[in-house]
């Protein structure tokens, strides 16, 4: 066994590429992977952030806010999704209301 420590993630293959990272607190963020270390340390170009409603803090509004070059602490990410080849559909299991 080798003392070097990899991470679970390949995160080669999203370089250069959309993602989408959420964060501990409730934070989302998408932006182009430009780099990332072992410790998940994410650097995003051209990132947006997705507004948090008031009302409801667990859900992200349409409205966002241009954050540009950043980077994301590995402690926080939670997440870490492509945005190519992904969509949101509607919950299959959410019954429909009485009326």
């Amino acid at each position: 066994m080798s003392g070097r420590k990899e991470t679970v993630l390949d995160l080669a293959k999203f370089v250069d590429k959309g993602v989408q990272v959420k964060l501990t607190g409730g934070r989302q963020v998408t932006g182009t992977l430009k780099g990332y270390d072992q410790l998940l340390n994410l650097v995003l170009d051209e990132a947006v952030e997705f507004l948090r409603d008031h009302d409801d803090p667990l859900k992200t509004t349409d409205q966002t806010r241009r954050l540009g070059l950043i980077v994301c602490r590995g402690t926080a990410v939670m997440l870490v999704s492509p945005t190519d080849g992904t969509e949101e559909i509607a919950n299959p299991f959410v019954q429909p209301e009485a009326v």
